[in-house]
């Protein structure tokens, strides 16, 4: 088994019976905690009009964090580039990178766009009854169609957007976003645009992807590293992996395929206690999927409380079934068969729980038990 480098992926959760103010003093302090426990990176997601999500400006929470730890690397998880500009995202990142020099990932995201596209090509994965090669659980592909022509996310795109505008193409936006980091953009006039701060900025930039879709095509091309998403979307996480590989061109960032999975996980110091603490995350997965937004992560009193239908439980099926519960040992074991099925460099990890000592105590044991494997929290 290689040196695997794990890393954290925040959702900034607000729990039942919290504020926002409280999940984001959570999560600056959850920053604090994994820098101490070895981790090698900490990424903020963005998302908006959810309830039970805070991280709607992971800009801000970067300048906040960065402030409050020395040396874990720092990012967004992704910026939705479907609802700014490439010079607003150079311009907040830079001014990050003027404070916090050789700290920042701009991770790149499509949310928020047009939708997504498939594979030029099928991928083959060697998924047979469910089942990659190694036995990780690859469930069928869930369609996020619904989700995109829903009432929710029209209003989150009317408010997010200017009236009129229209969402830049994700290849070229990400090609204005190298040049103006690289001080080499001209527009089609020939005119020059020079971002200070920005230009020159020290960033590592990802693209994030679900699929094999657009999104990997475009960090393979473009010979960026590339993070795929096994805890939203399971089903498709191999072909994610495969579609980047089969893309990539060497660049001066890269001169080989650099790819991170992340993982849903939760552990204890037993599988029972994991799985008591976990009992809210179908609740809130259900909240998701049905397009009413991210409900405040519940209890496990208030998620038993739940009536759950069979269309419930089919809508978040997949999501349970790849989610990593147990001891520290158990989920090791999951990740490590996570990262051989993927061809995995490095491996992020997202944890939600009702309370926020246990999601530190999660990542405490976890980084523990990946210590005693002989795993680093070391990045390349």
């Amino acid at each position: 088994m290689p040196d695997i480098p794990l890393g954290v992926l925040d959702l900034v959760p607000v729990s039942s019976g919290a504020t926002a103010a409280d999940a984001l003093r959570n999560s600056i302090d959850l920053a604090r905690q994994t820098e101490r426990f070895g981790y090698a990176r900490y990424w903020f997601a963005e998302h908006h009009l959810n309830p039970g999500v805070a991280g709607t400006s992971p800009a801000v929470v970067l300048a906040l964090t960065a402030s409050a730890t020395s040396t874990i690397r720092l990012g967004s998880g992704a910026v939705q580039l479907g609802h700014r500009t490439a010079l607003s995202t150079v311009e907040e990142f830079g001014l990050l990178d003027a404070l916090h020099p050789g700290r920042l990932d701009l991770g790149l995201g499509r949310s928020g766009g047009s939708p997504p596209g498939e594979p030029k090509t099928p991928l083959p994965t060697g998924v047979v009854d469910g089942r990659a090669p190694n036995g990780l659980r690859i469930p069928p592909r869930f369609s996020f169609a619904h989700l995109l022509g829903s009432p929710r996310i029209a209003l989150q795109r009317k408010l997010l957007l200017l009236p009129g505008a229209t969402s830049q193409d994700y290849a070229e936006q990400i090609d204005d976003i190298l040049a103006l980091l690289a001080g080499t953009y001209r527009s089609p006039e020939g005119e020059e645009a020079h971002v200070v701060p920005g230009e020159g900025a020290d960033l590592q930039v990802w693209i994030l992807g679900s699929s094999g879709g657009e999104s990997a095509e475009v960090a393979g091309a473009r010979g960026l590293p590339f993070a795929a998403n096994y805890h939203v979307s399971p089903g498709t996480v191999l072909e994610a992996a495969e579609g980047y590989r089969a893309a990539f061109q060497p660049s001066d960032a890269l001169d080989k395929p650099y790819v991170s999975v992340s993982a849903d996980v939760v552990v204890a110091e037993d599988d029972d206690t994991a799985r008591e603490l976990a009992t809210g995350y179908g609740l809130w997965v259900r909240s998701i999927r049905t397009a009413e937004g991210a409900i405040p992560f519940p209890t496990p009193e208030e998620a038993r409380a739940h009536d759950w239908t069979d269309a419930d439980r089919e809508l978040v099926q997949d999501r349970l079934d790849t989610q990593f519960v147990g001891s520290p040992g158990r989920v090791a074991d999951q990740l490590e068969q996570l990262q051989e099925a993927t061809g995995a460099d490095e491996l992020l990890v997202t944890t939600i729980t009702h309370d926020h000592r246990d999601r530190v105590r999660s990542y405490e044991l976890l980084a523990g038990e990946w210590r005693r494997r002989g795993h680093s929290g070391q990045s390349s």
